[in-house]
């Protein structure tokens, strides 16, 4: 037997899509490492598995597995990815709902919806003020999985990165962006993804960090979000859901025995 998937990146966050709506392949943690693993598998910052949707109205069901085998429940880059191949502006079925999509020419949009703020479904481990954590004055939401942002210093990526990913703050650990605003519609920035490392770009965080933005009053509503692997315009509209807009990129498909 063999396994068939496809390689592509948003922005250079690199995924193995496999489709398994017909074939269902049974991948355990081991397998998950092992394909995502950059010298021995495929290599990948993500896993992301097609099967069929189990809520009307939704054309895929889709999960995320980081590189360490742990299940995410969102991915921004991903979802866009897989927008991109399955075509015709797909409803994705997710852990966290339904997200709708659209494309335009190579942009594709994802409804990435609504942010919560509430410490309880961040999560953290105790009631804190998820705009000013006890942890280098970071802000939390969810945006399907946990968010940190750190302003002030993008260059502290890979220095604070792993030990704020494991906080004792972060029951489920969490993903932790360090963001400098250039204007207030314009952002950079850099993530520390939990089980992957430092990523060239991600599309939640991207989220994130434009909805902590814009809860100090740093950030406009629409914000560039300029990665190491390119731009994304994050807008978080005016009835609470977050739009995500970029590229997604196929390298090659493939089959694995």
């Amino acid at each position: 037997m063999t396994l068939s998937f496809t390689k592509m990146h948003g922005l250079g966050n690199d995924f193995i899509v496999i489709d398994g709506r017909e074939t269902d392949p049974a991948l355990d943690e081991a397998t998950i490492r092992h394909l995502c693993d950059r010298r021995f598998g495929i290599g990948c910052d993500q896993l992301v598995l097609l099967s069929a949707p189990t809520l009307e109205g939704a054309d895929v069901l889709v999960r995320f597995f980081n590189a360490d085998g742990s299940e995410s429940g969102a991915c921004g880059n991903a979802s866009r990815c897989v927008a991109s191949l399955v075509g015709n502006n797909p409803v994705l079925q997710t852990r966290v709902g339904l997200l709708l999509t659209s494309q335009d020419g190579d942009r594709i949009t994802v409804n990435m919806g609504a942010p919560r703020t509430g410490w309880q479904d961040v999560p953290l481990s105790k009631d804190c003020d998820t705009l000013h954590l006890p942890l280098h004055d970071a802000a939390a939401c969810s945006m399907g999985n946990p968010h940190a942002t750190v302003f002030g210093d993008v260059s502290r990526a890979e220095d604070l990165g792993p030990s704020l990913e494991k906080s004792p703050l972060f029951p489920q650990r969490a993903n932790i962006g360090f963001a400098d605003l250039i204007t207030p519609g314009h952002m950079r920035l850099r993530v520390w993804e939990r089980g992957a490392g430092l990523t060239l770009a991600c599309g939640s965080g991207a989220c994130a960090a434009v909805v902590n933005a814009v809860r100090r009053g740093l950030a406009d509503r629409t914000c560039l979000v300029t990665m190491d692997g390119g731009d994304l315009e994050i807008t978080w509209q005016e009835n609470g859901d977050v739009l995500m807009t970029g590229p997604a990129t196929t390298v090659f498909h493939g089959k694995l025995p």
